[in-house]
Parts: structure tokens; C-alpha cells; sequence
């Protein structure tokens, strides 16, 4: 029980560490939050504060939900913990909690798009990277990235129905990839509502 508490805690504080707050606010001068959509990710880093510090805040994000499981599995290994996958799983949720709800940041934080591609690609880089293509394909067709974000999360649980190699740990990640899904599209209930409105903002 102390080593799923550890993992709990390690995670959520990876996910704390809000990287669009500070490289907006150390880069640009103002705090994303206070400017455009009032989301603390990076793609209202892009809109607000331009393509590097977007891109610098992507790669943060993606590595968040990466060490969290990194290290999640190097404890369970470490102490030998059977059923290591429910601690690698217990990991990728808490860390998605923390980047939405920061601790450090009055828990006002981001929707979890780029941590979850991390926590995805390092669980099981073939989910991953098929994730990955269909959100941008759907991107890019259509000029919302909301689509493309709650298209994946909608797609991952029912790869792990279908996939069952090349995980980090050997497990069933059918549940964890249900719960994983339903957070990322809860975060994002507002643009679901423009979607289905046909009023959903798009890039150009």
C-alpha cells in the first residue's frame, strides 16, 4: 500500500508542475490563464504567446506524463510489486489529475492532451503513435485540435481491447484506458458542447 501511496503523490506533483504557466509567464511577461481561452495548455500558449514557447510547453507536458511512468515502474521493479501494471496505471492518472488540478498553481491547470500522449507512447508505444497520427490526421482536416484530442482519447480504450503487446508492463489496461478517456473528454466538455454546436474555434 505505501509504494501505490508514493506513486500516487510523486505523480500528482509531476503533474502539478504547470510548464505553461511558467515559461508564459518568464518568456512572455503574463500568465497564460489571464489571456485567450484561460486554459493553462499549450495550445493556448500558441494562440496567446506564439510557436516556441508552445512548443517548449508541449514537450514539457508529453514529458510529465513520460517520467511519471517511468519512475512508477522503476518503484514497482525496485520493490518487486505484483501486478506492477496497476501501479504504472495508478501513475498515468495521477499525473493527468495534477497537470489539471496543480497544486502549485490554485489547481487551474491544463486538460492533460500532451500528458496522456506521454503517459500513451511509454505504456505502449504502438497505441501511442496510432493515437497520435488519427488526432493529427483529424487536426489537420478539420482545424481543431479538440476534435482530434477527444477523438484519441475515445480511440485508446478501444485499442487496448485489441492490443495486448508491447506494453510496458504486461497487464489489462482496458479499465485504465476507460478512466483515462472519460477525464481527458470531461476536461474538454466545454468544446464537446461547441462541437456539437458547430461553434468550435479553429486553426488556421
Amino acid at each position: 500500500m505505501a509504494i501505490y501511496i508514493l506513486v500516487a503523490l510523486v505523480s500528482y506533483l509531476i503533474g502539478s508542475i504547470s510548464f505553461s504557466v511558467i515559461f508564459t509567464k518568464k518568456l512572455a511577461g503574463f500568465d497564460v490563464r489571464d489571456k485567450g481561452s484561460g486554459n493553462a495548455g499549450s495550445t493556448n500558449v500558441l494562440r496567446t504567446a506564439g510557436k516556441g514557447i508552445a512548443a517548449l510547453t508541449l514537450v514539457c507536458d508529453v514529458l510529465k506524463g513520460v517520467v511519471a511512468i517511468f519512475l512508477a515502474k522503476a518503484i514497482a521493479d525496485f520493490d518487486n510489486v505484483n501486478h506492477a501494471e496497476y501501479v504504472v496505471q495508478l501513475a498515468g492518472l495521477m499525473v493527468v489529475l495534477g497537470h489539471t488540478f496543480p497544486v502549485f498553481f490554485k489547481f487551474k491547470g491544463g486538460k492533460g492532451v500532451a500528458t496522456s500522449l506521454g503517459i500513451i507512447l511509454l505504456i505502449n508505444w504502438q497505441i501511442g503513435l496510432i493515437c497520435l497520427v488519427f488526432a493529427l490526421i483529424l487536426m489537420l482536416l478539420t482545424r481543431m485540435v479538440s476534435l482530434g484530442s477527444v477523438a484519441a482519447a475515445i480511440l485508446f480504450p478501444v485499442l487496448t481491447l485489441f492490443i495486448t503487446d508491447n506494453y510496458i508492463v504486461a497487464g489489462d489496461y482496458r479499465i485504465f484506458g476507460i478512466l483515462l478517456g472519460i477525464f481527458v473528454c470531461y476536461n474538454h466538455r466545454s468544446n464537446i458542447k461547441r462541437l456539437l454546436k458547430g461553434t468550435e474555434n479553429k486553426f488556421f
